[in-house]
């Protein structure tokens, strides 16, 4: 059976501040850092790692540097792996009006950025030549994209799709 390891990157500021970062493209906190040596430890202990996919979003790019370092295994980045782009709701308060209901309008793109459809279909095409590859691949992404990839795996109703939280730096594991 083969395996599919996700991670979502290190804490940013923007995730310490509870504020929406999609297509913003900033760095890991200390602490992120400390979270992806950590990761990367764990990671390696799997010791079934054979291939890295990430983000090429910054914080996806350092989170990934750690995993890399540790397993001496190349980063291959896919553009697919990008965070959803929030458009106006980058910055802002998660708790800002409207993004909460914006996120559920799966076929409705943000107010300049994009949908939940949009996300899904690079996501699923990605999952899908992964499945035919030999490899056990870790995905170094984000936390909307792991909502996807969890959905690709797991039936999930719009309920589960609004709750599912992926934390920074936690690994799940999903099999072919």
């Amino acid at each position: 059976m083969k395996k599919l390891y996700v991670t979502r990157h290190g804490l940013t500021a923007f995730n310490a501040e509870e504020r929406v970062c999609g297509a913003t493209d900033i760095p890991l906190t200390e602490t992120g850092l400390h979270q992806a040596q950590e990761m990367a430890q764990k990671a390696a202990a799997f010791g079934d790692i054979e291939r890295i996919l990430a983000s090429p979003m910054l914080r996806a790019q350092q989170t990934a540097q750690a995993v890399a370092d540790l397993l001496h295994l190349p980063i291959e980045t896919d553009n697919r792996l990008r965070e959803w782009d929030y458009g106006t709701f980058e910055g802002k308060s998660r708790l800002t009006s409207g993004f909460p209901e914006a996120k559920a309008e799966f076929g409705v793109k943000m107010p300049g950025g994009e949908s939940v459809f949009q996300v899904v279909h690079r996501a699923y095409s990605l999952i899908e030549e992964i499945k035919d590859t030999p490899k056990n691949t870790i995905l170094v992404c984000h936390g909307g994209v792991a909502r996807v990839i969890d959905s690709y795996f797991y039936d999930m109703t719009v309920d589960r799709f609004m709750h599912f939280f992926m934390g920074n730096c936690e690994i799940k594991v999903y099999e072919f």
